[in-house]
């Protein structure tokens, strides 16, 4: 599966000056990993986001998100938001904000 290299592009604008990101290809797209751990990702066009486990169901409210269930079994303290839901920078910005902030405060791996 392909991903959008424009988002990923996108993505990378705004997490490139922290050095602890590293970028990784997984699940057929690409993720963006803050000192191992997964904040946020590119699937097809749509963005991958680490919430947490406490964040997801006010996650889930917000408009484009749903339960991401790659494998057909839904990921806990994960979601998934439509392309349309990330057009505007705003919200781009905002989701990424999520992911870093839920990867920043994990331990190292």
């Amino acid at each position: 599966m392909a991903f959008d290299e424009g988002l990923a592009e996108r993505i990378r604008e705004r997490l490139g000056a922290d050095p602890a990101i590293t970028e990784k290809r997984m699940f057929g797209g690409l993720a963006f990993l803050h000192r191992g751990n997964m904040a946020v990702g590119v699937i097809g066009d749509e963005l991958m986001v680490r919430v947490g486990p406490d964040a997801t169901g006010t996650a889930l409210a917000r408009p484009g998100a749903r339960v991401f269930d790659f494998t057909g079994r839904p990921m806990r303290g994960w979601v998934v938001v439509a392309a349309s839901a990330v057009a505007e920078d705003a919200e781009l910005d905002a989701w990424i904000e999520k992911g870093h902030s839920f990867a920043a405060g994990l331990p190292p791996k």
